[in-house]
């Protein structure tokens, strides 16, 4: 029975991974109020209609977060197979006409009114807890059999196939990785980690290839001058941007990308704005935000790990690969170093669905940090009650 502790008095918050959780909603504010000014004042007669959309859509995803904090990890891990049964479900239901939203050409969301939420983002938080709940319960063998290992590769190839069919090839791929890199840690053989590692691969070049529009769009990456009116414009605009931008910026609010020259400014293309009004030295400093607060997750794993918080371990790890992933495809797109991918820039850009679920990934790493905090390094943690028995065996036969 699961032993209901939401609150951990004995220790204190990790001050660190709060301020630069701070420090990027932050930046997220002022520069969703900035890029989307103009088009929201000439489309929607208020200029601040996404920036207060934006702030509500903070307050949900502080209500969420506390949610997940509140929840003692035990749980989260009894709940792994029910959430990614769920979002299988609501993968399934978004692709139904007349349900799902569909927008560009994609239909990733459904719609509730005032807000939309789009699936593939509640998906990642599902295998991410999906995945740390299933290996934790393995320790130390990660797969015992092929047809372990078949088992799961189906599952997350069913759900991926799901995300091709929206389509959402970058959270297809954003998920794909992020639960082959937790398999990887988690101790998956090379005999099966090789395979899948060498499928997925070539899955993702056929997909690339297969579709007409995903091919012109590798195609116009590589040189989107060549038509920089039609397939090339959004990139060449976005070169534009960072081209002005020089060392240190036109000024904030001083954008002339974002009076409606460059599409999506606001929300996958955000970085671009950034780079035109603060520069090259301040998409440093934001890109060193973004690098500490996932140095510090992947600290926390480290230190759940020497704790066997082995549920939280891997979870902290899949929340750190989510958002260097997020992180790398956004900055790179925006760059035209990666063809262009509807990504969000994670706490920065406009979108609430992204917003909330990285402020819930982000409270399940502070609810790890707390909790590594009150368990001493040398002491076996319950969430792992077969590697205790086995460490229990052994000690027995060395007596």
């Amino acid at each position: 029975m699961v032993k209901w502790q939401p609150l951990l008095p004995a220790s204190e918050p990790d001050w660190k991974l709060l301020l630069l959780w701070g420090a990027l909603v932050s930046v997220g504010i002022v520069m969703v109020a900035s890029a989307s000014i103009a088009f929201a004042s000439a489309y929607y007669g208020n200029a601040f209609y996404f920036v207060e959309r934006h702030i509500i859509f903070l307050v949900m995803g502080v209500t969420s977060a506390a949610v997940v904090f509140l929840v003692p990890g035990e749980l989260w891990q009894k709940l792994g197979v029910p959430l990614l049964i769920v979002a299988i479900m609501l993968l399934v239901v978004v692709l139904i006409p007349g349900i799902g939203k569909k927008v560009n050409g994609s239909q990733r969301w459904i719609s509730f009114g005032f807000f939309a939420v789009q699936i593939s983002e509640l998906a990642k938080f599902a295998v991410i807890i999906f995945f740390a709940s299933y290996f934790s319960r393995r320790q130390p063998v990660a797969v015992s059999s092929w047809k372990e290992f078949g088992a799961l590769i189906a599952v997350l190839g069913g759900l991926l196939t799901l995300l091709i069919l929206e389509p959402d090839f970058g959270s297809t791929v954003v998920i794909g990785a992020t639960s082959i890199a937790i398999m990887f840690i988690a101790g998956l053989k090379l005999r099966y980690f090789l395979p899948m590692a060498l499928g997925a691969l070539g899955m993702l070049a056929a997909l690339a290839v297969a579709s007409p529009y995903r091919l012109k769009r590798l195609v116009t990456f590589l040189d989107p001058w060549a038509d920089q009116f039609n397939s090339g414009y959004q990139l060449t605009q976005s070169l534009i941007a960072f081209g002005r931008g020089e060392w240190f910026g036109v000024g904030l609010g001083n954008s002339v990308q974002k009076l409606f020259f460059l599409p999506e400014a606001h929300t996958d293309f955000i970085f671009a704005i950034i780079a035109e009004e603060i520069g090259l030295i301040g998409c440093v400093l934001l890109l060193a935000i973004f690098a500490g607060l996932i140095k510090r997750t992947l600290t926390i794993a480290s230190r759940c790990y020497n704790r066997h918080l082995f549920f939280y371990a891997y979870a902290c790890f899949g929340v750190a690969i989510v958002l260097s992933l997020q992180v790398f495809i956004n900055v790179g797109v925006s760059c035209g170093l990666l063809p262009t991918k509807g990504l969000t820039l994670p706490f920065i850009s406009y979108g609430g669905s992204s917003l909330i679920i990285c402020c819930s990934m982000l409270a399940l790493v502070m609810r790890a940090s707390m909790e590594a905090n009150v368990v001493p390094q040398t002491q076996t943690a319950v969430t792992n009650p077969s590697r205790l028995r086995r460490e229990s065996m052994v000690a027995g036969e060395m007596s």
